[in-house]
């Protein structure tokens, strides 16, 4: 009998499904009422969201989408109690106040949160990601964090962190910049300033603008099912290889992906590309 395919896990603040025909596992944000701000529990979520999606292997791309009008309004500040949790102020009972040992918990209150978002860079499979709507502060974090971006028209993507008097820290002071080059992801840090759709696309922010939400969706998972059809291998490597670059120098770059592919070349994969060629028939390859 053939074993049961893993169901995926149920969470509070996000919804993930795999459809296993097409190789796609889906993580979406779902707390459509609050434009999918992240509370306490979705940053614990996304990272154990991905992990089991990555552990899955039927799953050779991600769509990382959102419920609802806008894909994420930041970080939950609803309630002044939230806005202090967030920022790692909630005191701690019974422990006398001392400076030191308060930088040091915020230092790694902010780590843990970075490490949520990283968990995107870490998850093997290409993640692709659908924005509509509103798209501010720790929305850019999570996006910049993807390995491809679509949006729609109605799109509109904000560094927000300045107007709350905070230095963006959860990762799109790193990664925008790489992006949309150092100039401009410097003036949209600073100005807090709303990027519409055709910007996005005009500086690389998104890849593509489609006409709305439901056409986004579509393009977005056919987008994940033909990264999908790829050689897991290839596809895994190709984004292993572009992210050690991003963070290092080309002939490091070039070390590493020597080291990679004198490792990988000799895959059923090479075989089974090379032979659906001159067979003239889509290469079929095997799950990791």
């Amino acid at each position: 009998a053939l074993a049961m395919a893993p169901r995926p896990p149920s969470f509070k603040t996000v919804v993930v499904e795999v459809d296993r025909d097409a190789g796609v596992g889906t993580l979406r944000l779902n707390r459509p009422r609050k434009s999918n701000a992240i509370d306490p529990d979705m940053w614990l979520e996304i990272p154990r969201a991905l992990a089991w999606l990555d552990e899955d292997e039927d799953v050779r791309a991600v769509l990382l989408c959102a419920a609802g009008k806008n894909f994420c309004a930041g970080i939950d500040v609803s309630s002044p109690e939230l806005l202090s949790e967030q920022l790692g102020q909630a005191t701690r009972s019974g422990t006398p106040s001392c400076a030191g040992r308060e930088a040091e918990a915020m230092y790694r209150h902010v780590r843990r949160l970075q490490e949520s978002f990283t968990a995107v860079e870490r998850c093997r499979a290409p993640v692709v990601c659908a924005i509509q709507g509103a798209c501010f502060g720790g929305g850019v974090d999570l996006a910049a964090a993807c390995d491809v971006r679509v949006c729609s028209k109605d799109a509109v993507f904000c560094v927000k962190e300045i107007d709350l008097a905070i230095v963006a820290d959860i990762g799109t002071l790193q990664r925008l910049p790489k992006l949309v080059g150092h100039g401009r992801a410097l003036e949209m840090a600073l100005t807090a300033r709303a990027v519409d759709a055709d910007e996005a696309f005009r500086v690389g922010l998104a890849t593509s603008v489609l006409e709305n939400p439901s056409e986004l969706q579509r393009n977005a998972f056919a987008l994940a099912k033909t990264l999908a059809a790829k050689s897991p291998l290839a596809a895994q490597g190709t984004k292993a290889a572009c992210l050690h670059a991003r963070d290092h120098s080309v002939n490091e770059g070039l070390e590493y992906v020597a080291n990679l592919n004198a490792s990988r070349l000799r895959s059923a994969d090479l075989a089974e590309a090379t032979r659906a060629r001159f067979e003239r028939r889509a290469p079929a390859f095997a799950k990791l």
